[in-house]
């Protein structure tokens, strides 16, 4: 019996092996881990803060957070949304970031408190906070909904990602965010 030989053109091989590189390089990426948070007294938010707060743009918006940046330190916080979905306010007294934090985040209707956390960089140093809102679990099944990561990139940014956890955002009617609606 004879064989055949397969003959693979140059342009499949590079194809082949940037496809391959690709593939290597996002699984290097899905090893990387977020930066830890871990709860938080009132009374370790101390010095200037630039306050981020997320969200909040309309009545029903559930997808609503603050975060504390440290000033000063080698750390900046960048959501990574569009400019319109977070409002930045810079130079903050501890005391007065925390106010408005805490005011920011209990709007909605089903608020029920708030969770106030540290996030730890690899070293275990507090690098900013977060003021999220809890909502009565009767409303949603849960009370802490949002699904929040940081994750540490080159030259001190922090990139946040925020969303509904998967069984909330399954609860939300096509069209009450302001969107272009439903589905046909």
């Amino acid at each position: 019996m004879k064989q055949k030989s397969i003959k693979i053109s140059l342009p499949v091989m590079l194809l082949s092996l940037c496809i391959a590189i690709g593939v290597l390089s996002t699984q290097s990426y899905a090893l990387e881990k977020p930066l830890k948070t871990v709860e938080a007294s009132p009374s370790e938010i101390k010095g200037t803060l630039a306050l981020i707060l997320y969200g909040g743009n309309y009545s029903d918006d559930m997808e609503t957070i603050a975060i504390l940046d440290l000033e000063g330190d080698p750390y900046n916080f960048e959501p990574f949304a569009p400019d319109f979905d977070y409002t930045v306010r810079k130079g903050l007294p501890a005391e007065k970031a925390l106010a408005t934090a805490e005011k920011f985040v209990s709007f909605h209707t089903a608020f029920w408190r708030t969770q106030l956390s540290k996030i730890l960089d690899r070293k275990g140093n507090i690098i900013g906070f977060e003021l999220r809102p809890l909502y009565r679990p009767i409303v949603f099944g849960v009370s802490d909904i949002l699904d929040v990561n940081y994750w540490s990139k080159e030259d001190g940014r922090i990139k946040v990602t925020i969303k509904l956890i998967p069984s909330v955002e399954r609860l939300k009617v096509p069209g009450s965010d302001g969107g272009s609606g439903g589905e046909n």
